[in-house]
């Protein structure tokens, strides 16, 4: 399980979108493997030095996009993040795309969550707003 502020999420989607403006759209969710397909505000969840998400709003030359690591997967704050990430990510690296439409939806049936939590499993991957 993965936990996010909403704050930090709306920030990252926010930042994606900025991006995308000045830059020229988003960044495809599929990793470039199928251009100008789908590209639509949403975030990464990765998993590789820890867990974050990433903006996938285009970049302009040497920019870098907005990343906000889980609470429990912060390699800075987390002496343990490596085996954190490996026991609830797995242990290779990897991406998955969240639509930043049904993100914001989510956590707006939700009113008054403070965080988001990101559960995986082998075959899916759940998404609950909460309030801490």
């Amino acid at each position: 399980m993965f936990t996010f502020s909403v704050t930090d999420v709306h920030a990252v989607i926010t930042r994606g979108r900025i991006d995308a403006l000045a830059n020229g759209g988003f960044r495809n969710p599929y990793y470039g493997l199928r251009p100008g397909k789908d590209e639509k505000p949403g975030l990464w969840l990765v998993g590789d030095e820890g867990v974050y998400l990433l903006s996938n709003g285009k970049l302009a030359e040497g920019q870098r996009a907005l990343v906000v690591y889980a609470e429990e997967c912060d390699p800075k704050t987390n002496p343990d993040y490596w085996h954190y990430k490996r026991k609830h990510f797995g242990g290779d690296d990897g991406i998955e795309f969240l639509d930043a439409e049904m993100l914001v939806k989510q956590i707006a049936a939700v009113p008054r969550a403070t965080h988001v939590r990101i559960e995986m499993t082998d075959t899916s991957m759940s998404i609950t707003p909460f309030r801490r």
